[in-house]
């Protein structure tokens, strides 16, 4: 990883003006939610107010837009198979209100019963396990994956919890 620039102003900027610099960059590798570029501002070396002030005009330009990071960080983490709780939680530590992941999530019309037996199917096989132990592995996997216990259950044909 690079090294944090010290001062990231550079000659005949001012630091608005650098913390422009930085964010854009950072927006034209991937969207970022609007905490993340700030901390990575911060990082940087930028105060506070400076980097309110990059964020305000990154939002009034329409380059930094909270809607289109959840709606690209859904889509990004269902292709990768990951459930609705885990997206949520991810979302939740990025900064991103609940009601806006809900909206996003419910917009991705997602099968989650599909997605979490296409998970399991990838990982471990068609077969359903009759050993306990190995159901419960699977089970532990979809949870990790961000799987409901209601979803868990019926992929694994629903009597998991019930011996």
């Amino acid at each position: 990883m690079r090294a944090k620039e010290k001062n990231p102003v550079r000659k005949g900027e001012t630091p608005v003006q650098a913390g422009n610099r930085i964010a854009v960059g950072m927006l034209a590798r991937r969207e970022h939610s609007r905490q993340e570029i700030g901390r990575k501002l911060g990082q940087r070396g930028l105060d506070e107010d400076v980097i309110e002030q990059v964020l305000a005009g990154l939002e009034a330009e329409g380059l930094l837009s909270e809607e289109r990071f959840v709606e690209q960080f859904v889509y990004q983490r269902v292709n990768r198979g990951d459930g609705p709780m885990k997206i949520r939680l991810e979302l939740g530590r990025r900064g991103i209100d609940g009601e806006v992941v809900d909206i996003a999530i419910d917009a991705a019309e997602v099968d989650w019963q599909a997605q979490a037996e296409s998970a399991r199917q990838k990982r471990f096989g068609r077969e359903i396990p009759a050993e306990y132990s190995e159901r419960a592995k699977q089970a532990r996997f979809l949870q990790g994956r961000g799987f409901g216990m209601e979803q868990i259950s019926r992929v694994l044909k629903g009597d998991l919890f019930e011996e």
